[in-house]
């Protein structure tokens, strides 16, 4: 009776734990994604943990049933001091883990091309281009196609693919909206490519979760999905702004600064991104370091 008590109270205590876990999902983004590349990477974090928990679990269980079945006061328990091999143990601790490995390279490799970032998500669909630029410590938005651009906002429209050019303006900074997935980072001189798609409209959180200097913790932007009509008016509202995106600006944006406000420019100066790359990219015999300038803490200058 006591022995099924305990069954009871211990499975009890599970479905309470995993509950619990659950719950909290929300509140974990990698957890709770709201596009497909985010639902196919938490799918490949399952699989590795359950994968995982075939060594883990069985290692748990022996932790806590070796020192009660070989303990002291127990008459029962075998007792083979002269024991030295078991061809049962060693193909178990060879052959499962092998398994378990090649099982994990398996879905890594198929995973890792599944989930290529360079690769369209749909193609017969066009995307909207979005150019990022890392700047200290804040992240520059421009909408080629829109001619605006902004800074610490990111809106885009739900269920359409979205493909992004990434560079920077400053040291390596990663650029990461966790419920959408795929982290990558962002270079100097250098051009990498996303493709995301978000299919839930809300307001997500995108970071930069590389160390990049004083400003780090504050290298955050807000990430707006809307439908697409909603977009399109927001377009027009950008338009409206006063704010034009020269040269001259963004030389100004660019300088160091702590908590810029959200801004929004309803002109962009053609061809600023490739400028931005071209001016950052190392020559034979020159490598050009930017000076570092005074940090500000409103980012206006």
């Amino acid at each position: 009776m006591i022995k099924t008590n305990c069954h009871s109270a211990f499975a009890g205590l599970s479905v309470l734990c995993l509950a619990a876990f659950l719950s909290g999902c929300s509140s974990i983004p990698l957890l709770d994604p709201k596009g497909p590349i985010g639902v196919t990477e938490l799918h490949d974090i399952v699989v590795a943990f359950v994968l995982m928990l075939i060594v883990v679990i069985p290692v748990i269980f022996m932790a806590l049933w070796f020192p009660r079945k070989y303990r002291a006061s127990n008459p029962n328990a075998e007792y083979d001091p002269k024991w030295s091999h078991s061809v049962k143990i060693d193909l178990v601790t060879w052959l499962v883990p092998a398994a378990i490995v090649l099982a994990l390279g398996t879905l890594s490799w198929k995973e890792t091309h599944k989930l290529d970032p360079f690769k369209p998500i749909d193609p017969s669909v066009r995307p909207i281009s979005i150019e990022v630029v890392s700047l200290d410590w804040k992240w520059l938005f421009i909408y080629p196609e829109q001619n605006i651009a902004t800074v610490n906002q990111l809106v885009l429209p739900a269920d359409v693919p979205v493909s992004f050019r990434i560079t920077s303006d400053t040291v390596m900074t990663s650029f990461f909206i966790p419920q959408l997935g795929s982290q990558i980072y962002a270079m100097a001189g250098m051009q990498t490519r996303l493709h995301l798609l978000a299919d839930t409209p809300g307001v997500y959180f995108g970071q930069n979760q590389q160390y990049s200097g004083r400003g780090y913790s504050d290298m955050n932007f807000k990430v707006s999905v809307t439908s697409l009509n909603q977009f399109k008016a927001w377009v027009q509202k950008v338009k409206q702004s006063p704010n034009r995106l020269d040269l001259a600006r963004f030389k100004e944006i660019s300088k160091p600064s702590i908590d810029f406000p959200v801004a929004s420019y309803s002109w962009v100066e053609q061809g600023l991104f490739d400028s931005i790359m071209d001016k950052n990219r190392n020559y034979p015999g020159k490598i050009a370091i930017p000076p570092r300038e005074k940090v500000t803490s409103s980012g206006m200058h």
